[in-house]
């Protein structure tokens, strides 16, 4: 969809109506979620429209912060830009119209379902931990924090756009996030290691005997497996507490989600079996895969 004439991509300018502006918004957030080629995309393509458009823009905002934190500008930069989002965010809870894109798709849902502050200012938080040397090698309480923060609170978010109300679903919504951020890690260990991170805890490396190092030389160590095989072990621990906690949950409302905790436990058997030697092997789902998944989990249920 063209943006409306005299609209920026990511600002909308001063001669666009309203209702121009949310037009603009929309299809900003949609086209965003669309080029990730993220998998979230199947699952919310079974939402209705108002909740997809929410989803659209929850996951435009992920994105944006997210490439602000992992993005070429000096570290103070990105400070100033991420709380640049801390202002715009607060400012629609505070009424205003934002003229910025992506707030402007968010500003609908955040009214529409009860979105709430505290879960977009985690976000940022977390990202805003990636700035500077960035981890290497957390204790796990800072990997717990850092996943609660971007991906836990990603949760939070979603399932108030997808209309679960039980407490359950918030604890659902918290393991699920850690699991696929935990995955998420194991997928990406030779890509974070251009960049100077390492997200296995260092309880993992030092019970393996590993001493911390460079991420390179961490991750060609002999003894990475066995720390890879013990993080892979966690993460199909959260699986199961998401699980767990669907249980007496209205299921309905969480299909999208489910779709998304069934792909990424398919991601995790998929470097099980690749292994932890050859990293820079990539394992992916196919598109025929991710078809089936959303079909069986989110029609069928």
């Amino acid at each position: 969809m063209a943006l409306p004439v005299g609209v920026d991509r990511y600002r909308a300018g001063p001669i666009a109506d309203d209702d121009a502006m949310d037009l603009a918004a929309a299809a900003h957030a949609r086209s965003i979620t669309i080029a990730s080629g993220s998998s979230f995309y199947w699952a919310m393509r079974m939402m209705s429209s108002e909740r997809r458009k929410a989803m659209y823009g929850i996951y435009a905002f992920c994105r944006e912060v997210d490439d602000i934190a992992d993005g070429p500008e000096p570290d103070a930069e990105k400070r100033r830009r991420l709380d640049a989002w801390r202002a715009e965010i607060a400012e629609i809870y505070d009424g205003k119209r934002p003229s910025v894109l992506t707030a402007r798709a968010l500003s609908g849902p955040i009214a529409a379902f009860g979105l709430r502050q505290a879960d977009f200012q985690a976000v940022i938080d977390g990202m805003e931990m990636d700035v500077g040397d960035g981890f290497r090698g957390p204790s796990l309480d800072e990997l717990e924090l850092y996943c609660t923060r971007v991906a836990g609170a990603v949760g939070l978010l979603s399932i108030k756009a997808f209309g679960a109300q039980e407490q359950r679903a918030e604890d659902f919504a918290l393991a699920l996030g850690t699991a696929l951020q935990f995955t998420n890690i194991l997928r990406d260990l030779s890509e974070d290691a251009v960049t100077g991170r390492l997200y296995l805890p260092r309880e993992l490396l030092a019970k393996a005997g590993i001493e911390m190092m460079s991420p390179d030389a961490v991750l060609a160590h002999r003894r990475l497996p066995m720390v890879c095989a013990a993080f892979a072990r966690m993460a199909r621990d959260r699986f199961s507490q998401a699980e767990s906690s669907l249980v007496n949950c209205a299921q309905r409302p969480l299909r999208p989600a489910v779709v998304m905790m069934m792909h990424y436990r398919r991601l995790l058997s998929g470097l099980e079996q690749r292994g932890w030697q050859d990293l820079d092997k990539t394992v992916v789902i196919s598109k025929t895969a991710k078809m089936w998944l959303a079909f069986r989990y989110g029609i069928l249920g």
